[in-house]
């Protein structure tokens, strides 16, 4: 059974930092796709940051420069450290995991199986 946990969620105020995590069971990170999705409010869900099963990382334009993706293979964890935060960053964060895909693919939201429950990243002017 595949599992997606994530965690590092808060509060914080605008040009802060958070990081979070997304620990994985069930499924191996370094052959699949895995990436970072948000939903915010009367929005739908974006693509934040991805990165493909052959190493390759995309980022939303919205973030580039300011978040970065990263996975730990031997801990199956992915990370996203997210600097400079802004207002408008605010919402729920999903961690999710697809096939054998590039980063590019999946960030448009294509090949994506699993879904974590999500946590909470809210910026406050």
């Amino acid at each position: 059974q595949v599992q997606l946990v994530e965690s590092g969620g808060g509060s914080v105020q605008a040009g802060g930092s958070l990081r979070l995590s997304c620990a994985a069971s069930g499924v191996t990170y370094s052959s699949r796709c895995m990436g970072w999705f948000r939903q915010a409010p009367g929005e739908e869900r974006e693509g934040v940051a991805v990165i493909g099963s052959d190493g390759s990382t995309s980022y939303a334009d919205s973030v580039k420069g300011r978040f970065t993706i990263s996975r730990d293979n031997a801990k199956n964890t992915l990370y996203l450290q997210m600097n400079s935060l802004k207002p408008e960053d605010t919402a729920m964060y999903y961690c999710t995991a697809g096939g054998r895909f590039r980063s590019s693919f999946c960030l448009k939201g294509y090949g994506l199986d699993y879904w974590g429950k999500g946590t909470l990243v809210t910026i406050s002017s």
